[in-house]
């Protein structure tokens, strides 16, 4: 059964749970304002009835002390007895001298035994009885003289309906105190919780879009003002994670356009060496088979474009490495000089690009940094096979090598007409060349900067182009106190 109300509780609101848990406070409070209340008011009201009593009393021994009868004023309902002590007993006198008695026996042994007590004690004698017939009555009895014993009693009647109406008015108020607080209070917290209600119903109208769709966006927003600094903290949190879901799915839409696009460059890249090789070897299988020099030249072309492909697949995977650079690193770190690698990459262009005269200009005469060098020969000569593919015959290129507070910086610059503003943003995405239709005789497969990127960031480094059109200046940037994980 408790089982069944406790979990009947948790299904409601927490509005509701919050309104009957501040009635049930508040019905502990009230119970123990009105125990308090009645308490003290019963315990003052018998204190005034002890002191009439007594008060009573004076006037009455002054009577007996006088007449030796009671004669002195008497309340209704209020009883007399006068004992005379005897041998340590008391006894009661004759009726028309002892005063109002019960009419009940059992009562009159109750004021004896009231006596008794206080020719025991000596002192006087307060007690609460029930007397028969009668109700509560309130008894005291005192020593008039020696040898005397007063004994009174006055009903409790007019304290106990007292006691019992302000009960009554108690119960009554704090009743409706306490519907009061739970109908308001629910309603109050109610409009208190109201922007908790918009944030959930903004969840629930998350739930409802379809995320699965790529270019999902969230753009819905817990904007309900209200609720006090905790719930306006709440809402901050909330959305912020909204915004962070929403920059998420963002990244993953771009992610999934990327990939796509990776997808298409890639497969278009791959079939047409594939188509090549295929149409080669069907010519040389049925027209070049009797032709040595026609053999010849087919089976140059299908090495070519294995070669070309072997190149293609080559930077795919050494992309894919780089990505998973956590799982596996492609770089094999030494100590080695950085200048020794430009002036060697230098060399090398001179030799393959005789058109166009390079500069290396003067700088530090050693650069040791911990580096791959291999992988930054390959980022070196990639730079300015750029410079000398894409400028005409006769474009001066220059290298300078310099140093500052924590970085060295190669700068590979070339006086070409200069990339075009269009696509100077896209210049390192994987398979983009400014060439919109796709050549070959000027640029390769559109994977030489993304993987120069790739190499730079796996030391450390970045790697950057200058903001204006012309000329071309590319700086990478590595850090002279770095060891990558």
């Amino acid at each position: 059964m408790i089982r069944r109300i406790w979990g009947a509780y948790r299904r409601l609101r927490l509005g509701t749970r919050l309104a009957l848990g501040l009635g049930a406070l508040a019905l502990v409070v009230f119970a123990i304002v009105g125990t308090a209340l009645t308490t003290y008011m019963r315990d003052y009201l018998s204190a005034q009835l002890n002191d009439q009593l007594k008060l009573a009393q004076v006037a009455q021994s002054k009577s007996i002390l006088d007449s030796g009868s009671l004669t002195g004023k008497k309340y209704y309902r209020w009883y007399y007895a006068v004992y005379d002590v005897s041998d340590g007993a008391p006894v009661l006198r004759r009726p028309e001298d002892a005063g109002d008695m019960p009419e009940d026996p059992d009562s009159v042994d109750d004021l004896t035994a009231l006596a008794r007590a206080q020719t025991v004690t000596g002192a006087e004698v307060l007690r609460t009885e029930h007397l028969k017939g009668e109700g509560l009555y309130r008894l005291r009895a005192c020593e008039v003289e020696p040898g005397v014993v007063l004994v009174s009693g006055a009903p409790m009647d007019a304290i106990e309906g007292t006691v019992r109406h302000l009960i009554t008015v108690q119960v009554v108020t704090f009743g409706l105190a306490l519907l009061a607080l739970v109908v308001f209070g629910r309603a109050l917290l109610r409009r208190g919780l109201k922007p908790l209600s918009d944030m959930a119903h903004t969840a629930h109208g998350i739930a409802s879009h379809d995320l699965t769709e790529s270019a999902s966006r969230l753009h819905l927003r817990a904007d309900a003002p209200g609720g006090g600094p905790e719930v306006e903290e709440l809402r901050t949190a909330f959305n912020t994670m909204l915004e962070h879901i929403d920059d998420s799915l963002a990244v993953r839409a771009r992610a999934e356009q990327r990939l796509r696009r990776f997808v298409a460059d890639a497969s278009h890249e791959l079939r047409t060496p594939l188509m090549s090789v295929r149409g080669y070897a069907d010519l040389f299988q049925y027209a070049a088979a009797n032709e040595p020099e026609e053999r010849d030249r087919h089976l140059a072309r299908l090495r070519a474009e294995a070669a070309r492909m072997g190149v293609l697949l080559d930077d795919l995977l050494l992309l894919a490495r780089l990505d998973a650079a956590e799982v596996e690193t492609p770089l094999r770190m030494e100590d080695a000089d950085l200048v020794a690698l430009v002036e060697q990459a230098a060399d090398a262009f001179r030799a393959s690009h005789p058109g166009h005269p390079l500069t290396v200009r003067p700088g530090p005469a050693s650069v040791r940094l911990r580096l791959d060098p291999h992988r930054i020969r390959q980022v070196l000569d990639n730079l300015l096979t750029n410079a000398a593919v894409h400028t005409p015959a006769g474009t001066p290129v220059s290298v300078a090598v310099s140093l500052t507070p924590g970085a060295a910086l190669v700068r590979i610059a070339d006086k070409g007409p200069g990339i075009p503003s269009g696509d100077r943003a896209r210049v390192f995405d994987r398979f983009y060349r400014v060439d919109k239709a796709r050549s070959r005789d000027r640029g390769g497969s559109g994977l030489g900067l993304a993987v120069a990127r790739s190499l730079v960031d796996a030391h450390g480094g970045s790697l950057t182009l200058a903001d204006a059109p012309a000329p071309t200046v590319f700086t990478l940037t590595l850090p002279t106190a770095h060891t990558p994980a």
